[in-house]
């Protein structure tokens, strides 16, 4: 993936769910071993197990597969669930973009978002760089929540549609929003 590479977001397919595997054990390997909890068989079932295409969008760098975030509608909010993008993409304001048109969806709906990262993982700092704060932890998790913004985040260019309401259909709609594509260039 190129410096100046392109990015889409996409609605995931049920075809994506190896490569969002592979991307998951790599980028959570670090962790999870420092937490002494690193398994190479169950880090991949685990997201198998949990895959739902339809709260799940893809992003596609350069033509690949390189990542993936849910977004979840729960009965008092949404859970942002399986945010993962691959090394090469790190540290180059993609997962910011991403995080905000997904937050974007959620502020549309004036619905609180919330998360749990592993701890001491860097993720946390991007987290709490965009208005999540600690509700809980554990001695594994940091459980994290952020209620909806009055000013909407945007990320540049075109924007992924809000979800049409936060009622019993929240659900469906978020996977209407997901299936939207966003595409952006990254900064050089």
């Amino acid at each position: 993936m190129g410096r100046d590479a392109r990015w889409v977001l996409r609605r995931a397919e049920p075809a994506d769910v190896e490569r969002i595997v592979e991307i998951r054990a790599v980028v959570m390997r670090p962790d999870l071993e420092r937490l002494g909890r690193f398994d190479a068989h169950r880090v991949r079932q685990r997201f198998r197990d949990a895959f739902s295409p339809a709260h799940t969008s893809v992003v596609v760098a350069d033509g690949a597969v390189a990542g993936c975030v849910a977004l979840r509608a729960a009965e008092d909010g949404y859970w942002l669930e399986h945010f993962y993008l691959a090394p090469a993409l790190q540290g180059r304001g993609v997962g910011s973009a991403v995080l905000r048109t997904v937050l974007g969806r959620a502020d549309a709906d004036g619905m609180p978002v919330r998360l749990n990262v592993l701890r001491g993982s860097a993720a946390q700092r991007l987290y709490e760089r965009h208005g999540f704060t600690l509700q809980a932890q554990d001695p594994v998790d940091v459980f994290m929540v952020r209620e909806p913004s009055v000013e909407p985040h945007r990320a540049p260019g075109p924007t992924v549609p809000a979800s049409a309401s936060a009622s019993a259909s929240a659900s469906a709609s978020a996977s209407a929003s997901a299936s939207a594509s966003v595409s952006r260039r990254l900064p050089a």
